[in-house]
């Protein structure tokens, strides 16, 4: 990204003196990356800082991740506590994240689970199916359900149960359904445009309170090929 990235405190969907909960918004890094450019996490340094007025660095931990053209939600934690205990439940999977995807056509079955083993090249920055026991490979888990289906493209909810790196671009690719936009793995058939692909549902549990939370933000309705469905039919409990 080119142009600075100014947070807006209008994404803010909760805080507290321990979590920092925001809709992240897509083409922006969530993160310090090589490329140097403004990132979420910076941004929402300064705004600690500002806000309540703290000297010197301003600790905010990263807690997951949502790649570049990914948006929707996303928790930080203002402690190092906090930080570790979030940590400890996406590692016992008490971490739930739910995706909304607009796939190129329409899975069979409708709703289904995808199991693979991934493979990262660093060099390239690319995620590929591999066979199991390939040096490297990472089990992958997911599960999808197509929500509404127009005009060749399938509104779909994808829960997943591992967090890989592009997981859910490269395992919907491999059943010949790749994400809207995504000219990375789908090549031209993906069509061009904004990657379709919004972390819409985050619940976990408070690491002090111990309340189970829940987050959700919708997707860029207004945006194509957003506009072509109810999303906001799919922001119900789960």
């Amino acid at each position: 990204m080119t142009e600075p990235f100014d947070f807006n405190e209008d994404d803010i969907l909760f805080e507290d003196n321990h979590l920092l909960v925001v809709t992240k918004v897509q083409n922006i890094a969530c993160c310090p990356d090589e490329s140097g450019d403004d990132n979420l996490l910076d941004s929402l340094k300064a705004y600690v800082k500002q806000k309540y007025g703290k000297a010197g660095n301003v600790y905010l931990g990263l807690v997951h991740r949502l790649d570049r053209p990914t948006g929707g939600v996303m928790v930080f934690a203002k402690t190092s506590k906090a930080a570790a205990r979030l940590s400890l439940q996406m590692r016992e999977g008490d971490f739930e994240k739910r995706y909304l995807a607009v796939l190129i056509g329409t899975p069979d079955p409708e709703e289904g689970r995808l199991e693979n083993w991934l493979k990262k090249n660093a060099v390239n920055n690319m995620v590929y199916l591999c066979p199991q026991g390939t040096d490297g490979a990472r089990f992958a888990s997911l599960d999808y359900r197509v929500l509404q289906a127009e005009s060749g493209l399938s509104l779909c909810d994808i829960k997943l149960h591992t967090g890989r790196s592009h997981q859910i671009r490269v395992q919907t690719a491999g059943i010949s359904h790749p994400v809207y936009g995504d000219m990375r793995y789908g090549g031209e058939r993906a069509k061009k445009g904004k990657l379709a692909l919004w972390a819409y549902s985050l619940a976990f549990t408070h690491p002090v309170t111990k309340e189970r939370m829940r987050f959700v933000a919708e997707p860029p309705a207004d945006e194509a090929p957003w506009s072509l469905f109810d999303t906001r039919s799919a922001l119900r409990p789960v």
